[in-house]
């Protein structure tokens, strides 16, 4: 199993889950900071007795790493950077250069080693963990948006891509969730998930070989109505 952006509380979640359920042999932690893994290295091998290797990815300027040369199936990708929101969305370049190649750019391109390397291998599971924000762009953070919206469509066409070779990609669209990237937000309670109740729901639409869930799943009638919102009305809408 490889896991980017390990340190994630999604990911640790779902990693964990997957070690309860699954005979899983091999765990490689792929994480920008390295020294913030120990622990949770730490903690795989002794509660699940998991062989955990912990690579450097800085997807800033990513590594070329030998995926060709690991042993796993499924990957879960939970990479994301949030950066700033409302008026630096435009101000702050050096910020939106961030957002968009850790949410995007650089992020597919490691993906791409990935799916080259299952393509060989003719089976595996791509979990990539994007984001609602990518439906439609709002004001307060629409770099952010349209970096996760890019991912969404690439998730799309790698699923189409691997259509009939026996790799499934699913397509995580998490709202609300209670984790380090949005604890300095007011999160409307009834609107908002646990990292432990996102990873079960997400290991059961990979179970069942879904294309594309919501978590949770209110968020598909809330952004069903946002994107029918027309755009004169929208545009006028502190969102």
């Amino acid at each position: 199993m490889i896991v980017l952006g390990a340190n994630s509380d999604i990911s640790k979640k779902f990693t964990e889950l997957v070690l309860q359920k699954e005979d899983i042999r091999k765990v490689y932690l792929l994480s920008s900071s390295p020294d913030k893994t120990i622990n949770f290295r730490s903690h795989l091998k002794v509660k699940y007795n998991a062989d955990v290797e912990i690579i450097k990815l800085n997807l800033l300027d990513p590594p070329k790493i030998d995926f060709s040369s690991m042993e796993y199936s499924l990957v879960f990708c939970a990479s994301g950077y949030m950066g700033a929101q409302q008026e630096a969305v435009i101000t702050n370049n050096e910020d939106n250069a961030k957002i968009t190649a850790i949410n995007y750019s650089n992020l597919i391109l490691v993906l791409n080693e990935i799916a080259q390397d299952m393509e060989r291998k003719g089976e595996g599971t791509i979990i990539g963990v994007s984001s609602v924000a990518g439906e439609r762009g709002r004001k307060s953070n629409f770099i952010y948006g349209s970096a996760k919206a890019g991912f969404t469509a690439y998730l799309s066409g790698l699923r189409n891509y691997f259509n009939k070779k026996g790799i499934h990609v699913l397509t995580v669209k998490p709202g609300f969730m209670y984790t380090k990237m949005t604890e300095d937000l007011e999160l409307p309670k009834a609107l908002t998930i646990t990292p432990e109740k996102a990873a079960k729901l997400i290991y059961r639409g990979y179970i069942k070989k879904r294309n594309v869930i919501y978590i949770a799943w209110m968020w598909k009638w809330i952004m069903l109505i946002i994107k029918s919102i027309p755009e004169f009305i929208f545009k006028r809408l502190s969102l």
